[in-house]
């Protein structure tokens, strides 16, 4: 019994040092203008590879419950071809904790030769996909020294998402009445 408090300790402690981080580490002038992306794009594609596609996957489910159109794929060679077929007003989301998961960088460099628009959610500044993205929404500072960070990493990650999705229904109110239909909750702003 005494391993497993010391592994839920540990977990709590990872997720709470990124939850901190957080703070500090997202430009909320990026926040505010990948909101404005979302906000009036045509199209929202979500990607992440490995555990980053659970992160993608949050931001397909909660970004539809505002009605924002929104397109989820899984498989890097079709996420691929649907993001060559984008355009000026389409916006990918890019999700990746190292910021270097090549599956993500070929999808994310697919989405910026189309012309749309990239939001990379990453952990750290002077990644490759941080440095290739529009907007980068970078969720902590300091590089992540074991697996049980990066796990906590996920935390923040999510923070993100919901925070991108309630900025989208406070900035128009049908938006989160559409969520209220849908049985989604968000955050009490007002």
């Amino acid at each position: 019994m005494h391993r497993c408090a010391t592994v839920l300790e540990t977990s709590i402690r990872a997720g709470t040092d990124a939850l901190t981080a957080l703070g500090g580490a997202v430009e909320l002038s990026a926040l505010d203008d990948a909101v404005g992306a979302i906000q009036h794009a045509r199209q929202v594609i979500a990607f992440g590879a490995g555990p980053s596609a659970t992160i993608a996957a949050d931001a397909v489910f909660r970004l539809r419950a505002v009605g924002v159109t929104t397109i989820g794929i899984q498989d890097h060679l079709s996420a691929m071809i649907a993001t060559r077929l984008l355009g000026p007003g389409d916006v990918v989301i890019a999700i990746s904790s190292t910021g270097r998961t090549s599956t993500t960088l070929a999808v994310a460099d697919a989405a910026a030769s189309a012309g749309a628009s990239l939001i990379a959610v990453t952990n750290q500044y002077g990644t490759p996909l941080a440095a290739l993205a529009d907007i980068a929404l970078v969720v902590g500072g300091a590089p992540l020294p074991s697996q049980m960070a990066a796990a906590g990493s996920r935390l923040a990650q999510l923070v993100i998402v919901d925070a991108l999705v309630a900025a989208l229904a406070l900035r128009d109110p049908e938006r989160g009445r559409r969520a209220e239909r849908a049985g989604i909750d968000l955050p009490d702003i007002t």
